[in-house]
């Protein structure tokens, strides 16, 4: 009979997973910045944004406001490696005069009471820092401030609303500091629900989300930064507070409400609001079951139609009656006498009747209960893009803790609409004292963190005043260079090249390019048309360079070379002509001719014997001799920077600078005739490469080198060379990076103070990584997920750290390699003898090329350190290879001219 009378509040699984999408629905309009102002669950965000990592120490106060009672708190966290914490307590009651009063009365309540209770515990002295639960919905903007939206659970304090509740009671604790001698820092504002995820968070790393049902029912979870509109910024998670008890005030839930749910909704405090807080919470299910009982008395079918006053009162029938009633063994005699206390006199039929009633009426608020929790945990699962979860649900509340079967209820549930994740329910312990104190310590650590972070980092944060004293340096290492006197001892070696034009578009014929300057090592057959029809054709064939050959003999080496040069020409069936050949040799180079290349040192990890000191072209010639197969014209030895600038001059003949920004970083430009003592003759331009790598290792920089800088250099094939280099090339950024790391692991910063085995390893942290870390379409999860594969076992926080630190030192090459530029264009300008310069820089190399931000930083810094200077940047297509045979050909165009 009850099962047919109230058939609409049992709830089958179809049912509870539509409940579920449409919560799922809801907390997306309340995440979304144009849709959360019409949105019932508004999604606040905690500003809450980590969760305890075990390393939290200290004295800490809480203060709760909520409930029924007021308590004030002091939490000891021990640093003992336990994870333990001591709580004492003490209540304060709330009376009706304060909690319906005005805004003043309550704070002044609040404060005298801590200062009551800070006087018991002898405190008064101390400076601690309070973390204040506040159990009612706030919009929040940082975690120490929050403007309450509504009164909720019959407080109704005047003054309030639309108000900052932190400064309300900053200022009732100001105005007994000098009194009372007392100093109390409030750091974070808590909601009770975020309080027991902290809570339970400390015990368990895994808890992710907060749940409280008792008088009030609400939820929080970690989301993750980049859905959160209402918060700039997209790193990271935070906390939200759903305030879900708001489902359903838009009618979203109105089928499913029943004529005894709008019947209670009238008779409350609040009608129309917290609508599914209604159907939920413990402050409403008696008077639910109360009014089922009166209806169905009025109707004849209990205590043979008699309706007694207790029936008649509102809020007569409370949760206790409705829990005892439940007890699975003496719940019947249990009803028998709660039922007689109120003056009815039951049947035995009529205790089991009203025992069912009670049920359904629970039970229908743990169905709802789990279908609203199994949103948030499926939310979770999808947003870790994982296909099954473990996680674990803080939970507190009177509902849950004291119903006989309501945890068993709910859990069981939960677990049928979420197979896919596997849930622990986790019991919070004043998850409103502790958890407020919680919060405030992580607060407090996270601060102490980003002071050391900060510090760690404040050396490669480079203002514009030092970059310009670091392009002024550059420009007069660019004179030195250049200067015959000079020229010897300084850093930045300004090697000529004898290449003096650029293409003009004449240029025609087929030509071979080699390629060699990483480790790998290319053969080119490179075709190009002139006139109307201009193209280049190009052909290649890629080989391996083993590291026992980079760091083998010369012999070797060049042996190696040529024998990938007669698989080449085989390959393209080509091997009897004797074409013209470009060599791109990337590395330093002292030229006496366009054809003649002596090789001043190795880079970027040849160790290759007996090289440094000859002429490349002839060793070339020698092994091309010993094989004794095949004979090539070897017109030109070429830099990749030149070949890059030449490969963009094909296209824009404004384009008279090449860089390169990739494993090395190097730089070459047209310089005047005249300019270039080291050379004879004043007509026209010559191609200078620079090689800036050096830059640098006379010490003219070693004030911007960082210990971390040095450490790298240390470790490095070639110590004490190449400094500017090993500060903006991506042959060194990731170990830069890796140093940082290491460093912040030690002072416990990151990966909880524990240095891995991979991070101990020197390349481990290729500069890939650092692109892949940095780019904004990587969610955190993703970057976990590189540094898992790096051996690196990282939190959401650690991940955030590790990607600021990419940015910082990617941030700094990038401006230290637009200082470089910027030398140079003004140093052009200056050539030209003109106020404004329009110029194209062609440009090659992966950091360039692929990293998320390098570029735009770059470009930025030159077009702040050189306003003069209109600079357009072309990205190079294949610099080494083509550009080496646009090289030759423009050589063997000059070279004929010159022969007629």
């Amino acid at each position: 009979q009850v099962d047919r009378y109230l058939y609409h509040m049992r709830l089958s699984d179809d049912v509870l997973l539509d409940v579920m999408a449409r919560f799922q629905a809801e907390m997306m309009k309340g995440l979304g910045r144009d849709t959360n102002p019409t949105a019932t669950v508004k999604m606040l965000p905690s500003f809450v944004r980590s969760l305890p990592d075990g390393s939290e120490k200290g004295d800490f106060l809480a203060v709760d406001l909520g409930g029924s009672q007021f308590r004030a708190h002091q939490v000891k966290v021990f640093d003992d490696g336990k994870q333990s914490s001591q709580l004492e307590s003490k209540f304060y009651p709330t009376p009706k005069e304060v909690i319906q009063g005005n805004r003043a009365e309550l704070f002044d309540y609040v404060a005298d009471c801590l200062l009551d209770f800070m006087e018991t515990k002898n405190l008064k002295h101390k400076k601690l820092p309070l973390g204040f639960t506040f159990s009612f919905p706030c919009k929040q903007t940082k975690l120490e401030e929050g403007v309450l939206l509504a009164w909720t659970k019959h407080f109704k304090v005047r003054g309030v609303q639309d108000t900052d509740v932190v400064s309300s009671l900053r200022k009732a604790l100001q105005k007994r500091k000098a009194s009372f001698d007392v100093d109390v820092d409030v750091l974070a504002l808590v909601n009770d629900t975020v309080g027991t995820m902290m809570t339970c968070g400390y015990d368990d790393q895994r808890c992710e989300v907060g749940l409280i049902i008792g008088t009030g029912t609400n939820a929080c979870y970690m989301e993750e930064m980049r859905h959160i509109d209402l918060v700039e910024g997209d790193e990271g998670r935070m906390c939200i507070n759903t305030e879900w008890g708001a489902f359903g005030d838009d009618g979203a839930l109105d089928d499913l409400r029943t004529e005894f749910d709008r019947e209670l909704d009238l008779g409350s405090l609040n009608p129309g609001k917290q609508l599914f807080e209604k159907m939920i919470s413990s402050l409403y299910l008696g008077e639910l079951v109360r009014l089922i009982l009166l209806k169905m008395t009025k109707e004849g079918l209990l205590f043979n139609g008699k309706v007694s006053t207790a029936l008649l009162t509102k809020g007569k029938i409370e949760m206790k009656h409705v829990s005892a009633m439940e007890k699975y063994k003496e719940g019947l005699s249990n009803t028998k006498e709660i039922l007689t206390e109120l003056n009815l006199f039951p049947s035995e039929e009529d205790c089991v009747a009203v025992q069912h009633v009670c049920t359904i009426v629970s039970f229908r608020s743990a169905n709802l209960c789990a279908a609203a929790l199994a949103a948030i945990l499926t939310r979770l699962r999808e947003n870790k893009k994982l296909l099954r979860m473990r996680t674990t649900v803080g939970i507190d509340g009177g509902l849950y803790k004291t119903h006989p079967q309501y945890a068993k209820r709910l859990h069981k549930v939960v677990r049928r609409l979420v197979p896919t994740c596997d849930v622990r329910f986790l019991l919070s312990v004043s998850g409103s004292g502790r958890g407020a104190a919680m919060v405030t310590a992580v607060a407090h650590r996270l601060a102490a963190q980003r002071q050391c972070i900060d510090a760690t980092l404040a050396p490669f944060l480079l203002p514009l005043g030092i970059l310009r004293e670091v392009m002024d340096k550059m420009r007069a290492e660019l004179e030195y260079g250049l200067k015959r006197e000079t020229q010897a001892n300084a850093t930045v070696k300004m090697l000529p090249t004898y290449v003096c034009g650029t293409p003009d578009g004449t240029e025609k014929g087929k030509f071979l390019a080699l390629d060699l300057g990483g480790t790998n090592f290319r053969v080119l057959l490179v075709k190009i048309k002139s006139g109307r029809r201009r193209s280049v054709q190009m052909y290649n064939k890629i080989f391996a360079i083993p590291l026992e050959i980079m760091q083998g003999t010369g012999e070797e080496l060049f042996d190696h070379i040529v024998q990938c040069i007669a698989d080449f020409l085989e390959y393209m069936g080509i091997k009897g002509a004797r074409l013209p050949l470009g060599f791109t040799f990337s590395f330093p180079c002292r030229q006496a001719s366009i054809d003649k290349g002596t090789l001043v040192g190795w880079t970027k990890g040849f160790k290759a014997t007996d090289c440094e000191g000859e002429d490349v072209v002839d060793m070339l010639r020698e092994a091309i001799k010993r094989r004794n197969e095949f004979d090539l014209d070897i017109v030109a030895v070429v830099n990749d920077t030149v070949g890059t600038m030449m490969t963009c001059g094909y296209e824009d003949p404004n384009c008279e600078i090449g860089l390169i920004a990739g494993t090395g970083s190097n730089v070459c430009y047209m310089e005047d005739m005249k300019n270039i003592e080291i050379v004879e003759g004043n007509e026209g331009k010559m191609c200078i490469n620079t090689e800036w790598g050096a830059f640098g290792d006379n010490g003219c920089i070693d004030n911007i080198r960082t210990k971390y800088d040095k450490e790298v250099d240390e470790g490095s094939l070639n110590p004490g060379k190449q400094r500017y280099e090993k500060m903006t090339s991506g042959m060194y950024l990731g170990e830069i990076v890796r140093q940082i790391l290491i460093e912040l692991t030690k002072q416990g910063l990151l990966f909880r103070g524990h240095i891995s085995e991979s991070l101990r390893k020197r390349g481990i942290f290729e500069t890939k990584f650092l692109s892949q870390i940095e780019s904004d379409r990587l969610a955190l999860l993703q970057v976990r997920r590189i540094l898992q594969q790096l051996g690196l076992d990282s939190t959401c926080d650690d991940s955030i750290i590790v990607k600021e630190v990419c940015g910082v030192v990617s941030r700094r090459a990038a401006r230290l390699c637009g200082a470089g530029l910027a030398a140079i264009v003004e140093k052009k300008r200056e050539n030209q003898g003109v106020g404004r310069l329009q110029i194209t820089v062609g440009v090659d190399g992966t950091l360039y090329k692929l990293h998320p931000h390098f570029s735009r930083v770059l470009r930025e810094t030159v077009k702040e350190l050189a306003p003069q200077c209109d600079v357009t940047f072309m990205l190079s297509e294949d610099g080494s290879g083509k550009g080496a045979a646009l090289i030759t050909a423009v050589a063997k165009r000059l070279h004929n001219v010159g022969q007629k």
